[in-house]
């Protein structure tokens, strides 16, 4: 395969993807294990939610801009997914809007730092159990995905 070929089939990551691949990788120096764009219930699509080495369970929302902050009308749904619920935005971002009852990381798509940590707010035994089967199935599918994708299309 020429070069020019396989650099034009790489895909053009959004800010918001970028900064997620920052909060993943500073996740993972954690020993959580960070899970992009994933969906715990139907209709909720949180960006990052990690399960942590004790099973904690957080998630993270990556916001790029100030009008993709006000334009988000549902993150205070995502709370009763998570034991800590955080922001990720970068260094330019207005954090000032940012309501102070949640964590804060700064990131880029290299790293990130937890500046606030979030408050914990710890789940339900049974919510726990459901949603750390349900994030331990889901990366299974997709890792299996990854290795047979014609099997995960059908």
């Amino acid at each position: 395969m020429h070069d020019a070929t396989f650099i034009s089939t790489v895909p053009t990551l959004t800010p918001g993807q970028l900064l997620a691949r920052g909060v993943c990788r500073h996740l993972l120096s954690h020993d959580f294990c960070p899970l992009e764009e994933y969906v715990p219930q139907r209709g909720k699509r949180v960006d990052v939610m990690a399960l942590g080495p004790k099973g904690e369970i957080w998630v993270v929302e990556c916001k790029s801009s100030r009008a993709d902050f006000m334009t988000d009308s549902k993150w205070d749904g995502y709370l009763e997914w998570c034991d800590r619920f955080f922001w990720a935005v970068d260094a330019d971002f207005p954090t000032e809007i940012l309501p102070d009852e949640t964590g804060l990381i700064i990131a880029d798509a290299y790293g990130g730092e937890i500046v606030r940590m979030g408050p914990e707010s710890k789940l339900s035994g049974a919510r726990r159990t459901a949603i750390t089967r349900k994030f331990a199935r889901d990366t299974a599918r997709r890792l299996q995905g990854l290795r047979d994708p014609r099997l995960s299309a059908s």
